[in-house]
Order: C-alpha cells, then structure tokens, then sequence
C-alpha cells in the first residue's frame, strides 16, 4: 500500500504525531512519502525516521510579542499563488491514500484529484461540538476549508461522545522522575528576556527553557536550551512541572509523565484558547493570561497528578490503514477508549 502523508510543520505537534505514525505505519508494511510545510527546510530538525521527505511552502501563522498572531502579517506572508501551484504540482494518483495532519498542500491536492483522503489531527476534534464555548463553532469553518479530508479522525483528551481518538502520542520512554526542583518551559513565541524576568524572581528552582537558539546558555537559575526532542524528553520527565502555551502535543505528554501543567494560551488562537477551556473543565491544567509572580508561585505549591495512560492509538489507525480501513471508523476508535 503507498501512502502520502502530509504534515503542518509550523508546530512541534504536528511532527510529533508524524514521529509516533512513521514507525507504526512501517511495522505493518504500508510505504509512505512524507511532505511537509509550513516552516523553511533549514528550521525542521530531528527529521531522520521520515526518510527523504519533501518540503513545500505551504500556509502559516506570523506571531508577534506575546505569542499573539497577527492576522494581517499573516495574510501578507502567505502565498496564496505558490500554494495554488504546489497544489496543483502533486501528483498523488500512484498513492492508494493520502493522509494528511492538517497539511493544505496534501489535502487540496487529494481533494481536487478526488484521491482517498483522511485526516489525522487534534485539529479534527473541531469538526464536533466540544464543550469550549464558542470555539469549535468558531473554528469549524476554517478548518474544513484549509485541509479539507474526507474521511477526518481528530483527537483530543475525551472522545466527548463523537468521533474523536485518543492523544496520539509516543510512550513515555523515560521513568517519571520529579526528585529536584526544575521546571521545564516551552514558550516559543515569548522573548526570552521576559521570561528570564519572571523565572529570575525563584532562584531556587532551575528553568529548563527550550527555544529557537543555535546553543545553550544560562542566566542564574534559567537555562536556555537550543529545540531536542530527545533532550526535551528526558527533561520532561525529570522536571517538577511544565510551563508552555495550550498546544495539545506537549499538554498530553505532561499528562502521560503525571507533571502540573501552567498553560498560557497564544492570544488570537482560536484552537489554544478551546484547549484551555478544556483543560481548565476537566481539571487537567492552570491556566492564565499572562505570567507573573503570584500565579507561577501558586502554582509552583501544586502536586504532581497521577500519569496518564493512553492507548497506542497509532498502533490501531496504521493497522486499520493496512487493512484498507475495512472496519467502520467508528467501530475503531470506541476500542481505542474502552
């Protein structure tokens, strides 16, 4: 069976995913070419597992101060004629079926060639009533139009009664371990001086900040580290806590290696802002507006929940795609959660 997969690479989640589905789609024999956008070819990084990828533009998001996006930055960086080009360009008709995690040059491209299609993505979950208030409404539109799919398998922390999988994630491969006081923090869109300023008010606990830097460097008690995913890992399970935005990639390994989490959702993200309603309900996080010594010292006083245990979910989608998705869709991901 050959198989094109399409990533959005403007966030670490949407590779992640990738990372978990590329050995699990090998072990049950299905080829797959992989394509990714949304972010140069230079800034991707730990990409061996996927072979000799591709890399097209794509659509993106531009963030400014504050891990705020910036709609008309946005609009203006975006090529609209090169997406159009790259769409049109993919030949996907030697492919049985093209997957895509929210991946617009795939997806247009199986849509327009009336290719088999689905998607896998936390995006996904969207095209449901979640309990976030207005978001999903909010969302839905937007994402059937920009990654459009026919057959979509989103995920999320609840099936919520709907078609959705659980956190497609890799198992822990490290022992949880939270015996010294560090924190470990994920916040790419903040400056890092600013977040020197807050972390410098708790000299006694370490700061474990990874960022887009080329390497490492400490200022007293914050360390900034250059993007690993094997270092951020083996951080994340030694660390007391995680500090980050609401991407729902790292919110769900926090809750696999049991560690507190303090979310600030990216302003103007739709998405973040659902998972934070989410989070908040099912008491899986703390979340806030914007960082300051009181909230990060609340919460630094927390307990460590228990760890979470998820199915292997790709496990079960790369063994139903082999299959040639033979069993209703549904039928699959109830097993995932019983």
């Amino acid at each position: 069976m050959k198989v094109l997969y399409g990533v959005q690479a403007t966030g670490n989640g949407h590779i992640a995913r990738a990372r978990v589905m590329a050995p699990a789609l090998a072990e049950v024999g299905v080829d797959v070419d992989y394509l990714f956008s949304g972010r140069p070819k230079a800034e991707l990084f730990d990409m061996a597992c996927f072979g000799d990828y591709t890399v097209r533009r794509g659509l993106t998001f531009c963030m400014g101060e504050g891990a705020k996006v910036l709609p008309l930055k946005t609009l203006l960086n975006n090529n609209l004629v090169q997406l159009y080009r790259d769409v049109r360009s993919l030949d996907v008709s030697r492919y049985d079926l093209v997957i895509s995690d929210f991946e617009p040059v795939t997806a247009w491209s199986a849509k327009l060639a009336n290719k088999a299609s689905m998607g896998v993505a936390h995006q996904y979950a969207f095209l449901h009533a979640l309990p976030d208030g207005y978001c999903s409404r909010l969302i839905r539109p937007g994402i059937k139009l920009f990654a459009p799919v026919k057959q979509a398998v989103g995920i999320h922390w609840d099936s919520f009664d709907a078609l959705i999988a659980p956190p497609l994630i890799s198992p822990a491969r490290f022992t949880s371990n939270s015996t010294h006081k560090m924190i470990l923090v994920y916040m790419p869109y903040e400056v890092n001086d600013v977040l020197f300023y807050w972390f410098s008010a708790f000299p006694d606990y370490e700061f474990r900040v990874y960022s887009k830097i080329d390497k490492a460097y400490v200022r007293s008690n914050v360390v900034f580290r250059p993007l690993s995913r094997d270092c951020f890992e083996k951080d994340l399970s030694m660390c007391e806590g995680v500090i980050s935005n609401c991407g729902f990639g790292l919110a769900s390994e926090a809750m696999q290696y049991g560690k507190k989490f303090l979310s600030k959702p990216m302003k103007g993200q739709a998405e973040q802002q659902s998972n934070a309603r989410i989070l908040k309900s099912l008491g899986l996080a703390t979340i806030i507006n914007e960082l300051g010594v009181d909230v990060i010292e609340a919460w630094l006083q927390l307990d460590n929940p228990l760890p979470k245990c998820f199915p292997n979910v790709a496990a079960a989608l790369s063994e139903w795609i082999a299959s040639e998705r033979q069993i209703p869709l549904d039928q699959v991901v109830k097993q995932m959660w019983s």
